[in-house]
């Protein structure tokens, strides 16, 4: 028997009011007990800015391909690849996020905001021997 069951049966075993006076305490008891189900604590987790990310690069400055594109995935403040290179970096609640991409030789990072269903911002790195920079436009998926 758990102690929680024990305290049910004391409080069962008490004559008249006097076992009423229990009642909240064993309310607490047992919202405690009970453990949250797993749709609350995926709720909890998931952030707004969750899910897959098209994000197409422009290049403004540096010898460079004008434009490319790079899936990421966002969960939680996470900030990962959904394929095509290496990435990582955060999102905050306000959606300020920054990242780092790698794919083969070529590294760059960047910073911007997201927004609902859409962001944009800057980036700056070597792609192929080349330092570049320009400008990122997100879509969710």
């Amino acid at each position: 028997m758990t102690p929680f069951q024990r305290s049910i049966a004391r409080f069962s075993a008490l004559p008249g009011r006097r076992g009423l006076r229990w009642l909240p305490i064993l309310a607490v008891f047992a919202a405690i007990a009970v453990p949250p189900s797993a749709d609350a604590a995926t709720r909890r987790r998931a952030g707004a800015y969750d899910g897959t990310w098209n994000v197409v690069f422009a290049t403004t400055r540096g010898n460079c391909s004008s434009v490319y594109s790079v899936p990421f995935m966002v969960t939680g403040s996470r900030v990962s690849s959904a394929g095509g290179g290496r990435v990582s970096g955060s999102v905050n609640r306000a959606g300020a996020v920054a990242v780092n991409v790698s794919v083969g030789a070529s590294k760059a990072s960047g910073g911007g905001r997201l927004a609902g269903a859409s962001g944009a911002g800057a980036w700056h790195g070597i792609i192929t021997g080349d330092r570049c920079s320009g400008t990122w436009r997100a879509t969710r998926s």
